[in-house]
């Protein structure tokens, strides 16, 4: 007799292939067609429309109403499309679009100001070995729908319930306004609209998935966009590779070039060019310095320069575009003496970092920031980084072990054994990434280094006008010298547009830029469908009464959970439109939170018996509340707006590495509440038995 479950994962292993097939010839197509003429405009939004529709005719063959599908996929998603929905929902914007270009920022270790590099890929890979040893296979045996629901049946009462629920709603919408950030950035590219077009063309795409199918759409969506991004991260690195070293194999041969970087490092720093861009940083620096002396008189005196601009060119009746260049200068002006102070100290600390040698990045091999051996400030430096690379590397590995949108997955999963395979699938989709992105910042590094520098600014390729366009703050190239030649010291470029633009950086056709785009839409989409679907039953399956700690779910609450999932997108996309940060920020802030809010509770009701409901509450106000002040009390723009002086960090920690004191704290708190309750509990039952 044939086994239902082996002949449902053959169906699914033909459909997964035929997709790849089918994939891989759409590919073949457009390189054709771009060869024969077809127009990079037409090339763009081919891709971006294609992906939307794959998407959504999932997301329409997948709809369902059935509570069971809708919240858990109907518990038999096998484990290697688990594994692979996983690692999709995993590769965020901030995996696929920012991690390369942090690592090129940063180089391997960050500096003490701004940990980071192989933080991230250790962090965040190491998380899931928490996640297979003390999580994922216990809260699947409790077969449950939401991580909300583990805090009703563990701990019983509405309370921690509740908070739980809230918790997952801020980290959530933490995270999710990230990915469509990244929606926004990369359709926008694709099609030339604007960014805030391009928000809503990607959320159509993270609606129809999520919110017809609920997790069964989401999950088969992210096999198949785990497909995408996979071939558009490895054929541009192994490009990369094979035009530098000869051969494909990034992970492997990108070491050869850590060597040459080094020496191109050294290169640059002794530059006399590159001495003058560092010299003309510095006089601006000073000009920032004596405005926010005395910041009243140099904003009237800048906007007197302005009004007297304008009329200048209005008498000479240049053309009308230059006066309206003019006018823009004279609005964007700071309104008052307090924002031109904020501004103006802004600039001027940016520029006394691209002042440094390098424009201010560390060298990309270094291990730490200073020298163990060298002076006392440079040991210091040195104790420094790497006080915040391991407490940047211990946020985010304990955050990944935390995440509701991430737990949530492994409930999809036939039986325990599957979510433990499941997570070891996890792990191997994303090493298949991860082990490619140091190589893609090294290789990018060193083709910036060595092919883009010493160009002509009346030469520079056609991707850098493009890209900035689509926004500023993403790359930027100024003649701070004046010699019409680029230095790396002139050269901006944000963590967000690296991996983006390695295609055209490495002369690839424009197909494949098409296909990087698509991949990082695919990796916002597909994380962007988790998360909203995590707030949407956050705020309605887990703010439900239960009865004897289970919730009764019903059609109904489907289908509300599915109105509030697309309140929440729209909310997400309102407050992404703003560009309030990084992507990388945000996403690393809502690891902390998560760490904070979930871990305490969740361990310690996991592993002891003692564990009391007011101390699971204790446990997640505590963490959560010291977590979100010290996020809120160490931010450098929130300080200069309150007023305070730059600073107030507690032994170095930045502020997105917050959960390093909200964790110990929450199991400290959680641990005495329990205890005394334990005593309590104890004197009662001897006063009664007396």
């Amino acid at each position: 007799m044939a086994d239902p479950a082996r002949g449902y994962e053959q169906r699914l292993h033909r459909q997964v292939g035929l997709f790849c097939v089918g994939f891989v010839a759409f590919l073949l197509l457009m390189a054709w067609a771009e060869r024969a003429g077809l127009s990079r405009g037409w090339i763009g939004p081919i891709f971006l429309f294609l992906s939307v529709m794959v998407y959504a005719v999932i997301g329409i063959y997948a709809r369902t109403t059935d509570p069971e599908d809708f919240y858990v996929a109907g518990r038999r998603i096998p484990p290697m499309y688990n594994g692979m929905a996983t690692a999709a929902d995993w590769m965020s914007a901030a995996s696929f679009i920012s991690l390369a270009g942090a690592l090129y920022l940063q180089g391997f270790s960050g500096t003490a100001m701004h940990p980071g590099g192989l933080a991230y890929v250790l962090g965040w890979t190491g998380g899931f070995c928490l996640v297979a040893l003390l999580i994922a296979p216990r809260l699947r045996a409790m077969r449950l729908y939401t991580v909300p629901d583990f805090y009703a049946v563990r701990f019983g009462g509405r309370g921690p319930r509740l908070l739980a629920a809230l918790g997952a709603v801020a980290c959530s919408f933490m995270y999710v306004v990230a990915q469509i950030y990244g929606i926004g950035l990369i359709a926008s590219r694709l099609t030339g609209v604007q960014f805030e077009i391009g928000i809503l063309l990607g959320l159509g795409g993270v609606l129809l998935c999520s919110f017809l199918g609920g997790m069964r759409a989401i999950t088969w969506t992210q096999v198949v966009q785990y497909v995408v991004l996979l071939l558009a991260f490895l054929i541009p690195v192994s490009w990369l590779a094979y035009k530098q070293l000869g051969t494909p194999l990034a992970p492997l041969a990108y070491g050869a070039q850590l060597p040459k970087i080094e020496r191109l490092e050294q290169a640059l720093i002794d530059s006399p060019a590159e001495r003058e861009v560092r010299a003309a940083y510095l006089e601006r620096a000073r000009e920032y310095a004596e405005r926010v002396d005395d910041p009243a008189a140099a904003l009237a005196a800048e906007r007197g320069k302005l009004e007297e601009r304008i009329r200048m060119l209005k008498a000479q009746g240049v053309d009308f575009s230059l006066v309206i260049a003019a006018r823009r200068e004279l609005a964007a002006l700071p309104r008052d003496e307090a924002s031109a102070r904020e501004l103006w100290t802004r600039a001027m600390n940016e520029s006394l970092e691209h002042a440094k040698p390098l424009g201010g990045l560390p060298r990309h091999g270094q291990a730490f920031a200073g020298n163990p051996d060298g002076t006392p400030a440079e040991r210091a430096e040195y104790q420094q980084s790497r006080l915040s690379f391991m407490a940047l590397m211990f946020c985010l590995m304990v955050g990944t072990a935390s995440l509701p949108h991430l737990l949530t997955r492994f409930y999809t999963t036939p039986s325990v054994a599957d979510t433990r395979r499941s997570v070891a699938w996890s792990l191997f989709f994303i090493a298949l990434l991860y082990l490619s992105t140091p190589a893609l910042a090294v290789l990018v590094k060193y083709e910036i280094m060595q092919g883009l520098v010493g160009s002509s600014f009346d030469q520079l390729p056609h991707w850098i006008a493009q890209w900035a366009r689509v926004d500023p703050g993403l790359i930027s190239v100024q003649d701070i010298n004046g010699d019409r030649i680029l230095q790396f010291g002139e050269i901006r470029l944000g963590a967000d547009m690296i991996m983006l633009a390695t295609p055209e950086l490495g002369g690839l056709p424009y197909v494949v830029s098409g296909l990087v785009a698509a991949g990082g839409l695919a990796s916002a989409l597909s994380t962007a469908d988790g998360l909203l679907l995590t707030i949407s039953n956050a705020l309605v399956h887990d703010t439900m009464p239960t009865t004897d700690g289970q919730v009764r779910v019903t059609d109904n609450h489907v289908i509300l959970s599915k109105f509030m999932l697309l309140a929440a997108a729209m909310l997400a996309a309102t407050v992404a439109a703003l560009k309030p940060a990084e992507i990388l920020l945000l996403v690393t802030a809502s690891f902390s939170l998560a760490a904070a809010t979930f871990f305490p509770s969740m361990v310690l009701g996991l592993f002891w018996a003692r564990a009391s409901r007011r101390g699971a509450v204790a446990g997640m106000l505590v963490g959560a509340g010291l977590t979100l002040g010290y996020m809120l009390y160490a931010a450098p723009t929130l300080r200069a707006w309150w007023g305070l002086a730059p600073g107030g960090l507690w032994w170095g920690i930045h502020p997105v590495s917050a959960g390093v004191f909200g964790v110990p704290a929450g199991f400290v708190a959680m641990g005495l509440v329990s205890w005394w309750d334990g005593r309590a509990a104890r004197r009662f039952r001897v006063a009664r038995s007396d």
